[in-house]
């Protein structure tokens, strides 16, 4: 059996990991000259910076690659785990403890009872938005000032446009095992609010999709995009510019608009896939002097500011700033996503005043742009577009590995190829 996997992101290497491991022939084609698809990092006047996700999860799928390609000495984990929200003019601080939950300002006390009450409440709906089903469980003063800015600013989203059945299927999930929602909070709460570490590598994130190539270079063809999937006999073959393969399987791990173009020989319902929304983001890289510590800020969304959050890079990982001196540490500001898609037609230079001034306003500290980058498809939308896939058949012989049919983020795009191994193996 061979397996053809079309793109070289986070998705289709760990998927190739995985089959080598199960002695499964395979190849993988990507079109762009370098590994990782939209994990992106380097440096910028000896900083080093993020252009896509700014960390990950140390879950166990993550643990497994880091220990099979030898990166453990170039782990960094993240330090404090405080995480603040921008609401009424100030950053509070998210609660994910039970002592944080009773002394937050993020709430008063009938807003902190209005949560406790939660599974007093109907089960979820899937056909209600996430705005309306946080609210109905939670309250509204918990979903305006707390779950609203952290939910969405995790997607770039507009809560009140996300259909539960898009983008909770794991809380639905949740509540089935629980029976409500507030139990499995609580537990977690009574952790000290302790899950799977945050963490990134000296490099920066982008070092682990680099070791998977490194370590499977012989089967992975950069610079060489997939021009035809077309059905030959009871397999395929994947065209390109440089000829063909041949392949029993195939994994497309593509944007929905790639593989719609990929699919449209193989399933008449390919042309849905171009239905699906991805929320525009722009990443802009601040130097600045700060004495703040945590992971950064959410901003609520009436608070009257473009910026939909920003990573504190310099202190979630212990890096001061340049790798020579130690000079001021970089912030990562978001801007754009569904409230905002018309502001990527701004200039570079535009976004980057914007994003330095509400930084100076929220943050008391000048900044100075480093670095401004267009994501004008970012992160999946998982709103009402997402109704495209019901219309959507799989072809007999080709699956879809992405984060646009599953969860996205780095772990569960590791998870998902682990799981997709394990099954062509059987």
């Amino acid at each position: 059996m061979t397996v053809g996997i079309v793109g070289a992101g986070i998705t289709g290497l760990a998927l190739a990991h995985n089959l080598d491991e199960a002695g499964i022939d395979y190849v993988v084609l990507e079109a762009d000259d370098e590994p990782g698809g939209v994990i992106r990092s380097g440096r910028v006047d000896g900083y080093l910076l993020e252009w896509g996700p700014q960390r990950l999860r140390r879950t166990g799928p993550v643990d497994e690659l880091i220990a099979d390609l030898g990166l453990e000495d170039e782990v960094i984990e993240a330090g404090d785990t405080k995480l603040f929200v921008y609401a009424n003019g100030a950053l509070r601080r998210a609660p994910f403890s039970i002592e944080e939950f009773g002394t937050t300002d993020l709430l008063s006390w009938r807003g902190k009872l209005d949560v406790l009450e939660e599974p007093q409440t109907d089960p979820v709906d899937p056909e209600e938005t996430a705005a309306e089903m946080f609210t109905r469980k939670f309250g509204e003063e918990a979903y305006e000032n707390l779950i609203g800015p952290l939910f969405g600013g995790t997607y770039g989203s507009l809560p009140h446009r996300m259909p539960v059945k898009h983008s909770l299927s794991g809380v639905m999930r949740m509540e089935e095992t629980y029976g409500d929602l507030l139990t499995p909070v609580l537990k977690r709460a009574m952790a000290d609010g302790s899950s799977a570490p945050a963490m990134t590598f000296e490099e920066g994130v982008q070092r682990l999709p680099e070791a998977l190539y490194d370590a499977h270079e012989e089967n992975v063809h950069l610079e060489t995009p997939v021009t035809e999937i077309r059905e030959q006999g009871e397999g395929f073959v994947l065209e390109t510019d440089d000829g063909s393969f041949d392949v029993d399987d195939v994994v497309v791990t593509t944007p929905a608009e790639v593989s719609a173009d990929l699919l449209s020989n193989l399933t008449d319902t390919a042309e849905s896939l171009r239905r699906l929304n991805y929320n525009p983001l722009a990443f802009v890289h601040l130097r600045a002097d700060s004495d703040r510590d945590g992971f950064g800020y959410q901003v609520r969304h009436d608070e009257g500011l473009d910026t939909l959050g920003v990573s504190w890079n310099a202190s979630m990982f212990g890096r001061t700033g340049k790798a020579e001196n130690g000079e001021s540490g970089v912030y990562t500001v978001f801007l754009g996503g569904m409230k905002n898609p018309g502001l990527l037609e701004e200039s570079d230079g535009t976004l980057g005043e914007i994003a330095a001034t509400e930084f100076a306003d929220v943050m008391g500290s000048d900044a100075e742009v480093l670095s401004v980058h267009k994501l004008h498809r970012g992160f999946p939308a998982y709103d009402e577009s997402w109704d495209a896939l019901d219309e959507f058949e799989t072809p007999d012989g080709v699956h879809l590995a992405t984060n646009y049919t599953a969860r996205m983020g780095v772990p569960s795009r590791i998870r998902e190829a682990k799981a997709l191994a394990g099954q062509l193996a059987e």
